[in-house]
This record gives structure tokens, sequence and C-alpha cells, in this order.
């Protein structure tokens, strides 16, 4: 019996599978440290209708919204964070903030977690503080 032939991936169709593999690697890196530093991770890559949430790690009775960002350096990495999708990710939040107990009472914060193509990590902590 014959396999059917696969057509080869187009140069955009390569990137983009690396890209969501590096990006997929960088978010287990970061989930690591938080949790090492006794963030337990809530969820990875929660989705609802304002947007996706790479990380939620809870602080205690708290909540940390983490956004991860991979680039070749940090500053690089940074600048892929538009004013637009922080606007999506703080309406994600709230939409997930409505599912816990304590609702629009529930402590939280935006940390930015940067990954460079070293894999090393540079956490902003309260990083939409002036958004």
């Amino acid at each position: 019996m014959e396999r059917p032939r696969t057509k080869p991936l187009t140069q955009r169709q390569s990137k983009g599978l690396i890209g969501h593999a590096a990006g997929a690697a960088a978010e287990l890196c970061v989930a690591q440290d938080y949790e090492r530093r006794g963030f337990p991770i809530a969820r990875h890559r929660w989705r609802g209708q304002g947007g996706e949430i790479d990380l939620i790690a809870r602080d205690g009775e708290g909540l940390v919204f983490v956004e991860v960002k991979k680039s070749r350096s940090f500053d690089q990495a940074l600048d892929r964070l538009s004013k637009k999708q922080i606007g999506r990710l703080q309406t994600a939040a709230e939409e997930y903030i409505g599912t816990q107990p304590r609702g629009a009472l529930t402590d939280v914060r935006f940390d930015v977690a940067l990954v460079n193509s070293y894999g090393e990590l540079r956490i902003i902590e309260n990083a939409f503080v002036d958004c």
C-alpha cells in the first residue's frame, strides 16, 4: 500500500512551527522558575473570550498573570509586547478572575517574563502598573 505524499512545508510554515516550539519551551522554562520560587502554576495557556494568558501562577490566595516573550535579546522580546496585547491580557485576566471564589477582590499582578536566545530569564514584576 502506497503512502500518500505530503507536501513539504513552506518556509513560512517551517518558521511558524519552530517559533511555536521555541515559545512553548520558553513557557516551560518560565513555569519551572515560578514553581521553584514558590508560585505554583494554576494554568498554562488559558484561553478566554478576551485572549490567551501564557501562565497563571498562584501567590498565596492571589494570582500572577505571566506573559512570556522569547526573542534573541531581552530588548527584542520586550518590544514584541504591544499596548493592544496588554489590553487583551487584561481583558482575559478579568474574565479569569470572575471564575475565582473572591472574584474582583482577588489580589493580582501582571508579570512579563523575557527569555533570550541563550534561555536566560528576566522577569519584570508588576509590569503593567503604568498602563
